[in-house]
């Protein structure tokens, strides 16, 4: 049986995941491993920490103890750990939100990244630009923060949460080519946003495919 470990630095991004792995492969075997301290620092540091990717190397390194095929990475504030990180663990190890920054990048050259966290917002831009400049394209991006939307997703109150976040988005969704929502936890508003002018794009769906790709590939 396939094995794949999912390292989350908070519980909201677990159940998106889970669904989306029932639905893409429904016979692997799914061990989550969660740390809500690793966000909560990297937000009160204002950025990755030294002592944050240690923790999370430690962490990946169980995941390949634990006889894993592949490790996911499930939140955008770390992701660049994990391009430290992939030259030290043997398990090859997935971002959730690498397909989705590409993806963005071929849609059109203005990008909107919205976000609820502003040290997801930084990385997930870098890494846009990043796959952008990879296959030679040239890109702006407009960074939006859906001001109070994750205090209230925190504090159990979702509706409030998708209100600021759904305005945020569809306000950003008339001044660009494609929305890209950089945290797994904002992808369940997709749904109720209805048609858009443009594509708005999450990570949850696309992190699991790149899994799936990446172990076709081995």
């Amino acid at each position: 049986m396939t094995t794949i470990v999912v390292v989350h630095t908070g519980s909201v991004t677990v159940q998106p995941i889970k669904d989306q792995f029932k639905e893409v492969m429904a016979d692997a075997r799914i061990i989550n491993i969660v740390d809500d301290s690793l966000l909560n620092d990297v937000r009160a540091a204002g950025h990755l920490t030294p002592e944050v990717t240690s923790r999370l190397y430690t962490y990946m390194s169980n995941a390949q103890a634990m006889g894993a095929d592949i490790i996911l990475n499930a939140c955008s504030s770390v992701g660049e750990a994990t391009d430290l990180l992939r030259d030290m663990i043997r398990t090859p190890i997935v971002k959730v939100d690498e397909s989705m920054a590409e993806e963005a990048s071929r849609i059109g050259s203005r990008i909107g990244v919205v976000a609820t966290v502003q040290t997801t917002l930084e990385p997930t831009t870098r890494l846009i630009q990043k796959k952008a400049a990879e296959h030679g394209r040239s890109i702006s991006v407009t960074e939006r923060i859906a001001e109070g939307a994750f205090e209230a997703l925190l504090a159990g109150d979702g509706e409030r949460h998708d209100t600021i976040l759904k305005q945020t988005i569809m306000a950003l969704a008339e001044q660009v080519d494609v929305v890209v929502l950089a945290q797994v936890s904002m992808a369940r508003l997709v749904p109720a946003l209805g048609k858009t002018r443009v594509p708005v794009l999450s990570s949850p769906r696309s992190g699991v495919e790149a899994v799936r790709r990446a172990l076709a590939a081995l």
